[in-house]
C-alpha cells in the first residue's frame, strides 16, 4: 500500500472505523503513520505498597485482606477492598464494574497495576487492571504508545492499525539530504517513523523523535528563508504619513499609552513611512495592550485612504473587536466591517461587494478573510492576532490579497527572543514588555489535589460577588490508558457539587463551530458563571470580569502554555486568581509549578521553561502548541531548531532547487508548505 491509499486498504478498517478515524484528522495511510503517540505507557517493576506516592502510576502485588465490598454513590458503583504485601496495605477500587465482586477472592495472590490517588488523607488505588504473571514478565520494561482518541475508538484499535500499516506500506524514499543526516547524526525517515510509534527503549525513542522533530524545523526553515528572500527591501505601494494622524489617533483613546506601545507604535510608523513593505511581529505579554497598537496602524492607513484587515482565531473575539473599533474609530469617519464563517450567504455577500467597493476602510474577521471570495478594493495592511494559530502559508495567503501589503503580526506566546529571531525569521520584532497601570498582578497558587475542596469554596464565592470561573481540563472524554480531568465528566460532578444557581457549561474543540461560539458569546455576556474548557479557550475571548482561572493537571502542560492560560484573568479592574491544581503532586513537579505560581511575567516564565526541559522528560507529550508543528516543541527542541535554522540557511535559493531535483519528497514536503512549485 502506498502513504496516499485510503486507511481502508489497511485490514481491519471498515466503514465504521474509517469514519472514527476520519474524526481524528486521518483518511489515508500517511496520515496514521504521522498521527504520533501522545505519551508512552511504560510497564514499571513491581513496586512494594510502603513505597507508592500519589499520581503515579504502578505495579503492586499481594493478597486481598478485607472482603470485597460495593457501594453506591451518586450514579456510581464502588468496590473496594484492601490489599496487604510485607510492607503496608492500601485501599483498591473500582467503579461500575460490579461483576469483580465474584472473581476477587481473599487471601488470594493479584498482581494489579493502577494509579494512586490520595482521597480523604489517604493513600488508594484506582480502577487498577488485574495481569496474569505472563502479562507482567511480557509487557515489563516496555514502552506502549498512547494514541489520542475520539468516542468509539480504542487504543488497541489505532495500535493494531498502526502495526499493520507499518508492515504494508511502501516507503517514499528518503528526503533529507545525505550531508545533513551525516552533520546532525540523524537516522533514516523510516526508521524514525517506525521507532516512534514502538520505541524499544528510551534512548531509541529520543533518537527517532530528535529526527522528526529536526525534519520539522528545517522545512519550516527553508520556507521561511525564501518568504524573506522574496520579500527583503520591497518597495511599498502605500505610503502613510503618520504623522499627520497621530494626535487625532491618539485623542481617540481614554487613556495614555504605555512606554512599551510608545515604542512599538514608533517603529511601526517609521516602517510604513520607510517606502518599504512592512513585515513586523508585535510581542507582547497577555494583556500588554497590542491589539491598540493594532488599531492605531489601521487607522492610519484608513486615514490615508487605504484599506486594512485584521485576521482573529475566534468568532466571538472578532466581534469584540468590531465593536471596540467601532466605539473608537467611526466618529474619525473610518468605517468598520465584519466578516466571520457563520454569518449567511447574504450577509456575506454583502461585505464581500462593500469590502470590493471599498466601502468598508478596516475588514474585522476569521479565516474568513482568507476564502477566495473576499476581493479587497485597496488593502495595504494586514494584522493577524496571535500568528502561533494561523501559520506561514495562511500569512502567505493573506498578503496574496492584496499588492504586497503591510504584514503586521501579534503574538502574546512568550518566545524568547533568541527563539523569535528563528521562528519569525521574515519579521522584525517589537516587544511590548510593560503592562498597562490599572492591572492588578494576578494571585496564583500550586497545589495538590486535597486543596480542591477550597478551591470550589472560593469559586463560589467569587461567583456570589458577580465574578466568573474558567476551569480548565487537559482531555476531552475519559481515556482508557490516561487518568487525567476530562471536561465532560467534571462538568457533570461539578454540578453535583455546586448550587443549582450557578451556571456551569463546558466547552471542547470537538463541538461545531457554531456551537463554540455561541458558548463563548453566552460566557462573555455573563449567562455562563463557571466554564469548564479544554486549552481551545487560550485565545478565545476577553472577559475581564473573570476572576478565577483553575487548571487541573496542572503537571501536564508546559510553563509557557499554563502563562497563555492564566492570561484569560487579570483583564478587568478586579483582583483576579489563578489555581494550578497538580494531580501528580511530586517534588517535581511542585518545583517546576513554583516557578510560575512565583512570576507573572511570561518571557521570565519562558527562559526558565526553557532551560527545564529536557530531551528525555517527556515521552511524546508535545506541550506548547506555537506555530503548525505537529511532534516539535519549541522549547523542548529549542537546540534542533536552532541546528535546523542552520542547516536551512546554509543553502541558497539555486541550492533548494538543486536538491529538490534530487529529493523528490524534500519538493513535495516544500511545496506544502509554501504552495509554490519547486523545479
Amino acid at each position: 500500500m502506498k502513504p496516499t491509499d485510503s486507511i481502508r486498504t489497511i485490514k481491519g478498517i471498515g466503514e465504521k472505523s474509517e469514519k472514527l478515524f476520519y474524526k481524528l484528522g486521518i483518511s489515508t495511510v500517511g496520515e496514521l503513520l504521522n498521527f504520533f503517540p501522545r505519551e508512552y505507557d511504560i510497564f514499571t517493576p513491581i513496586q512494594p505498597i510502603q513505597s507508592v506516592k500519589e499520581g503515579e502510576v504502578v505495579i503492586i502485588e499481594g493478597s486481598f485482606v478485607t472482603k470485597p465490598h460495593m457501594a453506591n454513590v451518586r450514579n456510581l458503583k464502588i468496590l473496594s477492598c484492601q490489599i496487604k504485601d510485607t510492607t503496608a496495605q492500601i485501599r483498591v477500587s473500582w467503579f461500575n464494574m460490579p461483576f469483580l465482586m465474584r472473581s476477587l477472592k481473599m487471601g488470594m495472590h493479584y498482581i494489579l497495576r493502577g494509579r494512586i490517588v490520595l482521597k480523604n488523607g489517604m493513600l488508594q488505588m484506582t480502577q487498577p487492571k488485574i495481569l496474569t504473571r505472563e502479562e507482567y514478565s511480557r509487557q515489563l520494561g516496555k514502552m506502549m504508545p498512547v494514541y489520542p482518541l475520539t468516542a468509539g475508538l480504542t487504543n488497541h484499535a489505532v495500535t493494531k492499525a498502526v502495526t499493520a500499516a507499518l508492515k504494508g506500506v511502501e516507503w517514499e524514499s528518503e528526503f533529507l539530504p545525505a550531508e545533513i543526516r551525516k552533520k546532525y547524526e540523524l537516522i533514516l525517515h523510516k526508521k524514525a517513523i517506525q521507532t516512534i510509534h514502538f520505541p524499544d527503549s528510551k534512548k531509541e525513542y529520543i533518537i527517532a523523535r530528535k529526527r522528526l522533530v529536526f525534519e520539522e524545523f528545517f522545512l519550516f526553515s527553508l520556507a521561511l528563508h525564501r518568504m524573506k528572500e522574496l520579500k527583503h527591501s520591497k518597495p511599498s505601494s502605500y505610503p502613510v504619513d503618520g504623522d499627520v494622524y497621530d494626535n487625532a489617533l491618539l485623542e481617540i483613546l481614554p487613556y495614555e499609552l504605555t512606554s512599551g506601545q510608545k515604542k512599538a507604535w514608533e517603529e511601526i510608523k517609521k516602517d510604513m513611512q520607510s517606502g518599504k513593505v512592512m513585515n513586523r511581529l508585535i510581542q507582547g505579554d497577555v494583556g500588554s495592550g497590542k491589539t491598540v497598537i493594532a488599531m492605531l496602524a489601521l487607522a492610519a492607513i484608513a486615514k490615508s485612504g487605504h484599506q486594512g484587515a485584521i485576521m482573529v482565531p475566534t468568532e466571538v473575539l472578532a466581534k469584540q473587536h468590531y465593536e471596540e473599533f467601532c466605539a473608537y474609530l467611526e466618529p474619525l469617519g473610518i468605517r468598520i466591517g465584519l466578516l466571520t464563517g457563520s454569518m449567511t450567504a447574504v450577509q456575506k455577500r454583502k461585505m464581500y461587494q462593500k469590502t470590493a467597493d471599498q466601502e468598508v476602510d478596516i475588514l474585522v474577521g476569521t479565516h474568513a478573510l482568507i476564502q477566495e471570495k473576499v476581493e479587497y478594493a485597496n488593502l495595504a495592511l494586514i494584522v493577524t492576532d496571535e500568528q502561533h494559530r494561523f501559520g506561514v502559508r495562511q500569512r502567505e495567503l493573506f498578503s496574496e490579497k492584496g499588492k504586497d501589503p503591510h504584514m503586521l503580526v501579534m503574538s502574546a506566546t512568550p518566545i524568547p527572543r533568541t527563539l523569535a529571531i528563528i521562528l519569525y525569521g521574515d519579521l522584525d520584532v517589537s516587544v511590548i514588555d510593560v503592562l498597562p497601570a490599572n492591572r492588578l498582578p494576578i494571585k496564583n497558587c500550586a497545589v495538590g489535589t486535597n486543596y480542591r475542596p477550597q478551591a470550589y469554596r472560593f469559586m463560589e464565592k467569587e461567583v456570589r460577588e458577580g465574578h466568573q470561573v474558567y476551569i480548565i481540563c487537559p482531555m476531552v472524554e475519559e481515556s482508557e490508558n490516561t487518568e487525567a480531568e476530562n471536561v465532560l465528566d467534571y462538568t457533570n460532578s461539578l454540578k453535583d457539587m455546586m448550587p443549582p444557581s450557578i451556571r456551569i457549561e463546558y466547552l471542547h474543540g470537538k463541538l461545531k463551530p457554531a456551537q463554540k461560539n455561541e458558548i463563548m458569546a453566552s460566557f462573555a455576556a455573563h449567562q455562563i458563571d463557571i466554564l469548564v474548557s479544554t486549552t481551545v479557550i487560550e485565545v478565545g475571548i476577553n472577559v475581564p470580569n473573570a476572576t478565577v482561572m483553575m487548571i487541573e493537571n496542572a503537571e501536564r502542560f508546559g510553563l509557557a502554555q499554563l502563562h497563555q492560560l492564566r492570561g484569560r484573568v487579570g483583564r478587568g479592574s478586579a483582583q483576579s486568581y489563578c489555581i494550578f491544581m497538580a494531580g501528580n503532586a511530586s517534588k517535581e513537579t511542585m518545583e517546576r509549578l513554583r516557578i510560575i505560581e512565583g512570576s507573572n511575567d511570561g518571557f521570565y516564565v519562558a527562559r526558565e521553561d526553557l532551560k527545564l526541559r529536557g530531551p528525555g522528560d517527556l515521552f511524546g507529550i508535545r506541550q506548547s502548541g506555537e506555530l503548525f508543528f505537529k511532534l516539535a516543541d519549541i522549547y523542548q527542541d529549542a537546540n534542533e531548531l536552532r541546528q535546523a535554522n542552520e542547516a536551512a540557511a546554509s543553502y541558497t535559493q539555486q541550492d533548494v532547487s538543486l536538491l529538490c531535483k534530487k529529493y523528490d519528497g524534500l519538493r513535495q514536503k516544500l511545496q506544502e508548505y509554501t504552495g509554490e512549485v519547486y523545479l
